[in-house]
């Protein structure tokens, strides 16, 4: 881009130049331009020594001025910042940024040509009408300098100006209206980045092709929209540069951009283009640059588009998008390609062998397409560059995210230049090539996500220049020793997660390297705390959990762990107590759940924004003062200790949580009122508690909660109305508590997200509402053993979520931050023993009404419910025949109509019981699941796991003949398989 530049601006540099030496020349400047530079001296606040060169009669010698070498008028004023604010620059340098006010003084130098303020931070001032006054001004740069407000449409007067740069930041400066930029006659360079262009309609392409000598254009994140597919006459005869990047057109893709032969630079990415894209621009000449990535909508044949001649090109981006079809041989004559990036389309096929010839390949990147076929096929013909050095020019390989297959081929090793090499995210299998280890300028390998198995070889530990390792979620066994770490001297990032692989050292080992990202989560690092962590002074994202690590946390941990942004060492068998106060940095994740810790809990000695306690062997008081030493924590999880106590009624004072979990516990008291502070609370766990009194008014201003558990306690009296506030609730459990009164009939208006509605074990009153359709996403209705009455309503056949089978699983998680968050979970009534739904929730369609006072005719609407798993109306009065056309609910996993549990139906009959009706209609067939008996009939189960395993892929639909023991088992391997392939707690990485 500097050739492009220097060709752009010659004429404006060349006569910078002359400027220069007039400098040089001249004796003074003229009375009156020195009066008005002293004036709009004295309108800025200039830090020290920026201007101290301004003193004297002599202006043509004060730093940033040039005058004309025969007249000695001012014609040049370049007051641009040469150190833009940042830590970098000021520790260095200081600030040099001028700001205050752009005085009208300055409209008296008109000789100006050249005016340069920007990279200043002028605190936003608008620009200065008056700036269109300066009629000769030729160059004109305010960006990036703090302005404010709206462009001043003089600016359209400055008929001699070739550059104009306004560009902002924060789309700090507006514009209404393009009409006046048609005035810039002699324009060659527009740049207008982050100027907000919202308004001005969709006439400013019509205003910009009436400029014949425009060279570049830059309007980039300007909040553009609407179509720009056609543009006749095509008056841009001159235009090399446009960048119309991170709008919002909506439009098809502009097909006259392709009648444009000057053209070497075209920036269309993230704008919502659509469309195909001309196969013409494969013809532009002089094209070097070409992104059109992130629109997600265009899309092209590859064999056509890459058939072109591209004769210049060299960095050619078109990710994610729609391209499909196969890449052609063609691409090996795309002789100066550096940059090929492909990421997320629909390309089949294999890379042409003829892509080897691309010696001149600095950037290859298809990540996350769906490309199939082996590495070594795809890759076929790169060694035909250079027979003993293939490709001696790449140094950037990605391919990551794909649907790559077969072995790592060996001859990668010869990529002598390569420095980041990325496969993460295919189904790459059998063992990492020990050719790796001699990439020696290597900086950053990822292969993560993929089923590489076996042992890691030892030539890793030459790698003397990587700072970034990622190896995790693969299948690797074996034992790593010091040897694999011996040069690794520069590793800031190591990720070994998910793996079986087992670290072997010495005690004493002291690392070559400082990490500041360590995960070894799920290798085996036990049975002793890793003792080598002492030497790691730069730590600062730590992840240690399963790591079969039994063991006491040492002392000396606790002095590095104040500069830990996150410590995870869940999952182990760590024991003893834990330091109070927890040294650790402000703000960081602590997650030291699943362990075998005792005691009080500790709380961080700053504040935290994530602590996660539940499953250890706590015994005291949740600390009263636990919203002052952490107000500002998104996520917190106590359950499943031994906590006692009240909750503290300061607990509203933690304004930002998101997650509070303190279930499976032995809490006392009542549910503070404060907690409905907790406005952004997106899910409450009290459950298994001994909690008491009645349910507070105050959760109804939770309005953002998706999922409430109050159930297993001993709360009392009826069901608050305010509750009918959460609007957005998702999961309402009440169950197993001593409530009462009528059945709240507002819980079927107004909640259209409720997929779970939990009431059982209470003494609920009443009817059920008629508008229980209204309920539309519920999916678990369980109401049993209360003291319901009344005819079952037939609108519970128009529940919409249960009409259609449930193939797809989705992952009912909520409160999610940073890769952690709240699983919901919910035990479920099979046959008088309660089975826990967790992963694969969301499956479940249940409705049990059982052990209520419910009578009338059998609700025949109920069988309109294909997707029904679980259906339990056993121990009510419900009588008449049982419909013949139940059997079509061929998901039913648990159909409790058995004899037994029907004491409470003593009028019910026909199929499949035994008891004949009136008419005689019976078969005598055995039960669909009753106590005795364990068959089922042969029912098919429909169900499709959507593991979102790194690429997404969909898994097939899985047929499972529903025998309970088959169900049980089936069920519990999928939580097995989905813990593995989507963990809880997502790995962090940042860099």
């Amino acid at each position: 881009m500097e050739r492009l530049q220097v060709c752009i601006l010659f004429l404006v540099i060349l006569h910078s130049i002359a400027v220069e030496f007039a400098c040089n020349v001249a004796t003074s400047c003229s009375a009156n331009d020195l009066e008005a530079l002293v004036d709009f001296k004295n309108g800025l606040n200039v830090p020290e020594n920026r201007l101290s060169s301004w003193q004297g009669r002599d202006c043509c010698k004060w730093r940033g001025i040039g005058c004309s070498n025969t007249s000695g008028s001012i014609i040049k004023i370049d007051l641009r910042n040469p150190f833009p604010v940042d830590s970098a620059n000021v520790m260095r340098y200081g600030f040099w940024n001028l700001s205050g006010e752009i005085r009208p003084s300055l409209i008296k130098i008109q000789s100006l040509r050249y005016l340069d303020l920007s990279l200043n931070t002028f605190g936003g001032i608008p620009i200065p009408r008056y700036v269109g006054s300066l009629k000769n001004l030729e160059y004109l740069n305010l960006s990036k300098a703090g302005f404010f407000g709206t462009l001043p449409p003089t600016l359209g007067n400055l008929s001699h100006l070739q550059y104009l740069d306004v560009s902002s930041e924060f789309s700090a400066l507006t514009v209404e209206s393009c009409q006046w930029v048609t005035g810039l006659v002699s324009l060659k360079y527009l740049g207008m980045n982050q100027v907000e262009l919202s308004t001005v309609g969709s006439s400013w392409l019509e205003m910009l092709n009436q400029l014949p000598h425009l060279t570049e254009l830059h309007l980039s994140s300007c909040g553009l929209s609407g179509s720009i597919s056609y543009l006749t006459p095509v008056n841009f005869t001159s235009l090399a540069f446009i960048d119309l990047s991170f709008n919002s057109f909506n439009s098809m893709f502009p097909s006259w951009l392709v009648n444009i032969s000057s053209l070497e630079y075209i920036d269309l990415s993230n704008s919502g283009f659509r469309g195909r894209i001309q196969l013409g621009i494969s013809e532009i000449p002089r094209l070097r640059y070409l992104n059109l990535a992130l629109n997600n909508n265009l899309s092209a044949n590859c064999l056509d588009l890459f058939r072109g001649s591209w004769k210049q090109i060299e960095v050619l981006n078109l990710g994610s998008n729609k391209l499909h079809g196969k890449l052609p041989r063609s691409i090996g004559n795309m002789t100066y390609l550096t940059h090929f990036n492909l990421f997320l389309n629909n390309i089949e096929g294999g890379i042409p062998g003829t892509i080897g010839g691309l010696c001149n390949l600095i950037n290859f990147d298809l990540s996350g397409n769906n490309l199939t076929g082996s590495l070594p096929e795809i890759l076929e013909g790169m060694e035909k560059c250079d027979s003993k050095r293939p490709l001696p020019s790449l140094t950037y390989l990605k391919l990551s995210s794909n649907g790559l297959v077969g072995k790592l081929p060996g001859w990668l090793g010869q990529l002598k230049s390569l420095q980041q090499l990325g496969l993460a995210s295919n189904f790459f299998e059998g063992p990492i090539p020990a050719s790796l280890g001699k990439l020696q300028n290597l900086t950053n390998l990822g292969l993560s996500g993929n089923q590489l198995n076996g042992t890691l070889s030892e030539s890793f530990g030459k790698l003397s220049e990587l700072s970034v390792l990622d190896l995790s979620s693969n299948f690797l066994t074996g034992t790593l020793s010091e040897v694999h770490f011996n040069n690794l001297r520069k590793v800031k990032i190591l990720d070994l997660s998910s793996n079986s692989l087992t670290l072997n050292v010495n005690r004493n080992w002291i690392p070559p390297f400082q990490i500041r990202n360590l995960d070894m989560g799920s290798c085996h690092l036990g049975p002793s705390f890793p003792t080598w962590l002492k030497s790691q002074k730069e730590l600062k994202f730590l992840d240690i959990s399963n790591a079969s690590i039994s063991d006491s946390i040492p002392g000396w941990f606790w002095d590095i762990s104040s500069d830990l942004s996150l410590l995870n060492c869940s999952f182990n068998q760590l024991g003893g107590t834990l330091p109070n106060p927890l040294p650790i940095f402000p703000f960081a994740d602590i997650d030291l759940s699943s362990n075998l810790f005792k005691g009080t809990i500790p709380l961080p000695r700053v504040s935290v924004e994530l602590l996660d306690l539940s499953n250890n062997m706590f015994q005291s008081l949740i600390p009263q003062n636990i919203s002052e030493v952490m107000p500002d924590l998104i996520f917190l999880s106590l359950s499943g200790n031994g906590i006692s106590g009240e909750i503290p009624a300061t607990i509203g004072k933690m304004t930002l949580v998101q997650v509070i979990d303190l279930s499976n516990n032995k809490l006392t008291g009542s549910i503070p009122s404060s907690i409905g502070e907790c406005s952004y609370l997106k899910a409450l766990d009290l459950g298994n508690n001994s909690l008491s009194g009645s349910v507070p008014s105050s959760l109804g201003q939770l309005i953002q909660l998706q999922s409430l558990h109050l159930n297993d306690n001993k709360f009392s009296g009826g069901v608050s109305i305010s509750l009918k506030n959460l609007s957005s609730l998702e999961t309402l459990d009440l169950g197993n508590n001593r409530l009462s009164g009528k059945f709240p009939l507002w819980i079927s208006n107004g909640f259209h997200n409720l997929r779970i509605l939990r009431l059982r074990s209470n003494s609920f009153s009443g009817e059920l509402p008629l508008g229980m359709s209204h309920l539309s996403s519920l999916q678990v209705l369980d109401l049993a053993e209360n003291n319901l009455t009344g005819v079952i309503p037939t609108s519970i056949g128009d529940l919409n979520a249960m009409v259609q089978e449930k193939k797809v699983n989705e992952y009912l998680l909520y409160g999610k931050y940073r890769g952690i968050y709240y699983e919901e979970s919910l035990g479920v009534n099979l046959k008088n023993q309660f089975q826990r739904y967790t992963k694969t929730l969301s499956l479940l369609i249940s409705i049990d009404l059982s052990r209520n006072n419910f009578n009338g005719a059998f609700p025949v609407e109920l069988t309109k419910l294909h997707g029904l798993t679980v259906l339990n109306l056993s121990g009510n009065q419900i009588s008449g025949q049982i419909p013949g056309n139940i059997s079509s609910l061929h998901q039913l996993a648990s159909l409790d109509l058995s004899e037994s549990a029907f004491e409470g139906n003593p009028h019910l009959c026909g199929t499949p019981l035994q008891v004949l009706c009136q008419n005689g209609n019976s078969d005598n067939r055995t039960a669909l699941e009753n106590d005795s008996n364990d068959e089922f009939p042969d029912k098919w189960f429909y169900v499709s796991i959507g593991l979102g395993f790194i690429t997404g892929i969909l898994v097939p639909y899985y047929i499972l003949l529903v025998r309970k023991a088959w169900r049980r088992a089936y069920f519990s391997f999928l939580d097995t398989v989905i813990d593995r392939f989507v963990p809880v707690r997502s790995n962090r990485i940042t860099s």
